[in-house]
């Protein structure tokens, strides 16, 4: 299989997931005001979940530029990404249920956990599988990878934690920091060290 039908799938796919959220998001009972700003929270996590997904797949996008040829690995690697990804529709409804519950802010953090975990693994894998050297400095991408994903988990770890035990929308804001930092121009600082 070629990487660029692997990548038009994924896309497409993720395109998909990303308009079921909208399509999983309460109408306001009644539709007033009020009504309207009672479903704020369930809004705010709406609009996380899509620039989430969003930041994802544009990482993906920067992920498969330099990659010339895919293994078997990456293709059920991406599968699997799809997979855990389908989930964030439905943790992202059960959430809208009710804001405040732990059960379900829980929910709504394992989904991205999973997918961040999966993630990783996919890049590292795309790394490890025929990355084209010439365009590519390999120490540069092996330290992009770990400064983005080891302090992305650890955010969302202590969000899901502190959902569970504290402060149930706790996930929503680890989710909004995680994506903050995994769109902060790294690259610039690593340039930098470098020169």
């Amino acid at each position: 299989m070629s990487k660029d039908r692997l990548a038009a799938f994924m896309d497409a796919v993720l395109a998909i997931i990303m308009t079921i959220l909208v399509l999983e998001l309460p109408k306001p009972d009644p539709v007033t005001l009020d009504g309207v700003l009672a479903l704020g929270n369930t809004y705010v996590t709406y609009i996380l979940s899509f620039f989430w997904l969003g930041t994802m797949w544009i990482g993906l996008h920067n992920e498969w530029h330099h990659i010339r040829v895919i293994n078997n690995k990456i293709v059920w690697l991406g599968i699997i990404l799809l997979f855990v990804t389908s989930w964030i529709p439905y943790s992202m409804s059960v959430v809208a249920l009710d804001p405040m519950n732990r059960l379900a802010q829980g929910l709504y953090g394992v989904s991205v956990l999973l997918v961040t975990f999966v993630n990783m693994i996919l890049s590292f894998a795309l790394y490890r599988c025929h990355y084209d050297i010439e365009e590519c400095d390999s120490e540069r991408h092996k330290w992009l990878l770990k400064i983005r994903y080891i302090p992305d988990i650890i955010i969302k770890i202590i969000g899901i934690y502190v959902a569970l035990f504290v402060y149930p929308p706790a996930m929503i804001y680890s989710v909004f920091l995680a994506m903050l930092w995994m769109i902060f121009p790294f690259e610039r600082f690593y340039d930098k060290k470098k020169s």
